[in-house]
């Protein structure tokens, strides 16, 4: 990055940051800072509720998804508008007829008060994880691919959304979002059509499709009954819909963006506009890694996408050893080019014996280059037994570094950091608001007012912010934590 990127980079957070403080500004209306002034119309509403849903993995690693494993993965999003449905027309009435601030004071009034205070505890502890690794995950990717220090990266970010999301409370939130979004989406937009003219001059949109599927990256559906297949149509159907209506419907985190609206209908429309926009828009995520492995068909790619594992085992093994690796790969690699170029010209000339020929050849040198990687990947984890080889993170930055223009790449980072700052805004809010409604002013202090509230409020969104950035700061220190986490999270919303 030069000093261009950071320009955009830098001026895109901080006015966006500063931009939402501004308009929120004096808020001290117990109502209004938890829920917003009540007038969010409903685009509002559901650029908030996906912005809150989308973090900076979604943006970082969805693309190497695609490159690694084509377009299946969009399958998990399949029961997505089935679970937001039911929502607007069963949860999201009984929200705003009782006039709730969280999920859980609705259970308490369905119930009982241990129903409340059990749900909002279960909440408080995965959420406040969750709100750890928003943080962590993509400092971690950014750190080491601009090696920039990561406590530095961790701090920064996490300091930047605490101040905002405490000054403007749940409007500042979603104000941002908006902008947040429109950054995401223009960086996205942008990457996705200089792809496409970095394409071989002769490939055409048929050639890019036909090679795709040739390679079985275009599989979106898999009807397969198999339960060993992990993305299938019907798990994406029946999975997916109790997952996103648990999501979705009880956690506060998004239930605080959709109760805000100026009536149930703009509510509803917020919540439906995501039920359409949602899998399409991360059918093109998806999309767009498999363009980028079209275009490392024609690239030599490189044996690690992350980088710092080929430096480990340049560090820790004999370098003939790497060497004969890299020599390997990038022999198989040249391979696959020449054959798949005879591949293109035989299918424009219209010798399709020739073509299928070519295309068997490049297919077998691809499978001898990913047996070399895997062999690799085989030698870094017994070099480094506690290493785990996770490239999907790496594919789409390491594209930006090398092939983009300045300031576009500024424009990707700010998008990445713009989905990290939404999510991770989002999270404090809730955890702010459901330990003032839920443990504070029900438990602690019943009797007080609505500044009083706004204060505490304040308070605790800035306490979890402060255990956020603790907890991502030591998160390296415990084994595979992001699985774990994601395995406690999922444990606790079911």
């Amino acid at each position: 990055m030069n000093a261009l990127d950071y320009v955009v980079l830098l001026g895109s957070m901080l006015g966006i940051a500063v931009f939402g403080m501004w308009k929120t500004r004096g808020r001290r209306d117990l109502s209004a800072y938890l829920k917003g002034a009540g007038n969010t119309h409903w685009f509002t509403i559901g650029l908030s509720v996906m912005a809150t849903q989308a973090s900076a993995i979604t943006f970082l690693s969805t693309p190497g998804q695609g490159y690694l494993g084509g377009l299946g993965f969009v399958q998990i999003y399949f029961g997505l508008p089935i679970a937001l449905i039911i929502i607007a027309a069963v949860f999201l009435p009984i929200y705003r007829r009782l006039n709730v601030y969280t999920a859980y004071e609705f259970l308490g009034k369905r119930f009982d008060a241990k129903t409340r205070l059990l749900g909002a505890a279960l909440f408080l502890v995965q959420r406040g994880l969750g709100a750890g690794i928003t943080i962590y995950a993509p400092a971690i990717v950014l750190s080491t691919v601009f090696d920039w220090p990561l406590d530095l990266t961790i701090i920064g970010s996490g300091l930047l959304v605490i101040i905002y999301t405490v000054a403007g409370g749940s409007d500042a939130v979603t104000v941002t979002q908006k902008y947040q979004i429109t950054i995401i989406f223009a960086g996205m937009i942008t990457a996705f059509f200089i792809l496409l003219s970095k394409l071989p001059a002769g490939l055409t949109l048929p050639d890019t499709l036909t090679l795709a599927g040739g390679f079985h990256k275009l599989n979106a559906v898999n009807f397969s009954t198999d339960p060993h297949e992990r993305y299938t149509l019907w798990s994406g159907i029946l999975g997916g819909t109790f997952l996103m209506l648990s999501y979705f419907g009880a956690d506060q985190s998004q239930v605080q963006r959709y109760i805000s609206g100026s009536s149930l209908r703009e509510c509803r429309l917020g919540l439906m506009f995501n039920a359409v926009c949602k899998i399409p828009m991360q059918f093109c995520i998806l999309l767009l890694g498999v363009l980028l492995f079209v275009f490392y068909q024609f690239e030599q790619p490189p044996l690690f996408f992350n980088q710092s594992s080929a430096q480990y085992l340049a560090r820790h093994e004999a370098s003939g050893q790497m060497n004969a690796l890299e020599t390997g790969f990038t022999a198989a690699n040249a391979d696959k080019q020449q054959q798949l170029n005879a591949w293109l010209n035989a299918r424009h000339a219209g010798d399709k014996q020739a073509a299928a020929s070519a295309f068997a050849a490049a297919t077998d040198a691809h499978e001898r280059g990913e047996k070399i990687r895997k062999q690799a990947v085989k030698t870094l984890q017994a070099a480094n037994p506690g290493a785990t080889v996770n490239d999907a993170d790496y594919v789409f930055i390491t594209f930006i570094l090398r092939y983009l223009p300045h300031g576009v790449i500024g424009l990707l980072v700010a998008a990445f950091f713009a989905a990290a700052l939404s999510s991770k805004a989002a999270e404090l809010n809730a955890l702010g608001s459901t330990t003032t409604i839920d443990i504070y002013r029900h438990i602690v202090k019943r009797e007080a007012t609505d500044a009083h509230y706004v204060a505490a409020s304040r308070w605790f969104t800035g306490i979890w912010g402060a255990v956020a950035i603790a907890f991502a700061l030591y998160a390296h220190l415990v084994e595979n934590l992001i699985q774990a986490v994601n395995i406690l999270g999922s444990i606790f919303t079911a």
